[in-house]
């Protein structure tokens, strides 16, 4: 209360419940169920950490109103945004505030700079800021982004505060997208709370209501509550979850230096064995973590001297690329033309996936886009066994995939797809389609032959996937009745095709 015996507006941050808080573990009342949880389970690189939990608040309200050490300002250059959060701040702070800013002679984007708070509850103000968004320049805005939060929390250790709250500092006005700035804020004051955790007691997330929703949805990944919602939530993990720090990885800007400079390279071989060797004891910067020469790299690819295991960690580095950009760009005009989609089970329990070879207008469309859109749908999908249902039905030449899209398909994917993958039924097929498949799978990809089967008729299809467990294009049906009968059926279909 003040002086008078009114109500004080601010609100004491100790007093706010922690994220930790807002859960109760249902392995807690066990600890050999937690054990055996922990070794049946892929770890998150999130880990599931009590004590950091309880560093964390998330709080719908007003940052300005917030009662801790410092409290953060987004702001542009000038440090003269008119903002709802600067707004806030600027009129409860007083006139002295921006007698002070006059000072600071601006902030560059990514910067962070202290002011104190006068009139606040928070002793501090550390202003900061944001990126302009825009889709070209993605991978700036996303180091931009990083900086703003990484500055602001070195600042907090470096002045030795407690307490800090946070605005989302990426504000609307400069068009970052919610969902994926929140990815950033959180998972690189996870990443310094796990490096600086003893410096800082409380870090606060105030949003606002149309905020709050994304935070509470994204939490959970980076600031698991329990053993069981990490494992739920590893799924969910974007591909680019930053380095040790949280900040974003760009592979191809990555430091390349010779492995013996001035050397000459007497022995591939050895040369071949060294991209094996664990490295990790060296360090966490940027610098120990450099790659082995890309290029040379795919040198030895093409001469079939790199080993097994750096072909393998090479493929998962592309892949990720792909899934990265899968899950950054928009894709909703592959999703309209309903060309792949999940559908029920098989007879065995597996996944059915459809794809419907009329609705590609393969000369009409970006085929990047339609294999990026593949990866995105597919990705979670292919972490179990699945198969593939393709209607042939009724395409045309411009309905076709070229051998070199689905050579290039398969040469990207993930291993698990391929292992997961259990059979491909080929519904109305031609006698040239059967022609192509059959040199596709023989000449340009292996292990895919003994999956294919050709189906003639859905009659054949319902022997290994129960009609009700398919959604299917009302023109297969139609085709299918007339090219052969009616089905009707009178027994359970059997467990093979």
């Amino acid at each position: 209360m003040d002086p008078l015996g009114a109500p004080s507006q601010f609100v004491d941050v100790d007093t706010l419940p922690s994220w930790g808080d807002s859960w109760e573990d249902e392995l807690d009342t066990s600890d050999t169920a937690a054990e055996t949880f922990q070794e049946n389970t892929i770890r998150s690189p999130f880990l599931y950490n009590k004590n950091i939990n309880g560093k964390v608040v998330l709080w719908k309200g007003d940052v300005a109103l917030l009662n801790c050490t410092a409290i953060v300002n987004t702001s542009n250059e000038n440090l003269t945004d008119k903002n709802p959060v600067s707004e806030s701040i600027f009129m409860l702070a007083g006139p002295d505030l921006k007698e002070d800013l006059h000072k600071l002679k601006g902030c560059r984007t990514g910067e962070a700079k202290l002011t104190k708070g006068f009139n606040l509850a928070a002793r501090f103000i550390i202003h900061t800021v944001g990126p302009k968004y825009k889709s070209r320049y993605r991978t700036a805005a996303e180091s931009s982004l990083y900086s703003c939060y990484r500055n602001v929390l070195q600042l907090a250790k470096e002045q030795s505060m407690s307490s800090v709250g946070f605005c989302v500092i990426n504000s609307a006005k400069r068009g970052y997208p919610l969902e994926d700035a929140t990815h950033i804020a959180l998972r690189t004051v996870r990443r310094f709370l796990e490096i600086h955790g003893e410096t800082i007691e409380k870090v606060v997330f105030a949003v606002s209501e149309l905020e709050e929703a994304t935070y509470q949805k994204l939490l959970p990944l980076y600031f698991p509550r329990s053993l069981r919602e990490e494992c739920r939530s590893l799924p969910y993990l974007p591909a680019d979850i930053g380095n040790a720090e949280g900040e974003p990885v760009v592979p191809e800007r990555q430091i390349r230096i010779s492995e013996k400079p001035g050397a000459p390279e007497d022995s591939q071989e050895e040369e071949a064995e060294g991209l094996g060797v664990d490295l990790s004891f060296i360090g966490s910067h940027a610098f120990a973590r450099m790659e082995g020469d890309i290029d040379k790299q795919r040198r030895l690819i093409l001469q079939g001297q790199l080993s097994e295991a750096a072909l393998q960690k090479q493929h998962q580095r592309n892949y990720n690329r792909w899934l990265c950009q899968a899950r950054s760009e928009d894709l909703s005009d592959i999703a309209s033309l309903k060309a792949l989609y999940q559908t029920g089970v098989d007879n065995c329990g597996r996944t059915v996936m459809v794809v419907v070879g009329r609705n590609i207008p393969v000369t009409l469309i970006d085929m990047d886009k339609a294999l990026l859109y593949f990866i995105h749908v597919m990705d979670h999908i292919a972490v179990k066994e699945y198969v593939l249902v393709y209607f042939h039905t009724l395409t045309s030449e411009y309905n076709h995939l070229d051998s070199d899209f689905l050579k290039k398909l398969y040469d990207v994917v993930d291993v698990k797809y391929k292992r997961n993958l259990k059979a491909v039924y080929f519904v109305h097929p031609t006698f040239r389609s059967k022609v192509s498949t059959w040199f596709f799978t023989t000449f340009s990809v292996s292990g895919l032959k003994d999956k294919i089967h050709h189906v003639d008729s859905l009659h054949q299809l319902f022997s290994a996937i129960s009609p009700e467990q398919i959604d299917f294009p009302p023109f297969v049906l139609e085709y299918d009745a007339r090219e052969n009968g009616p089905y009707y059926p009178s027994y359970p279909p059997s467990p093979d095709l």
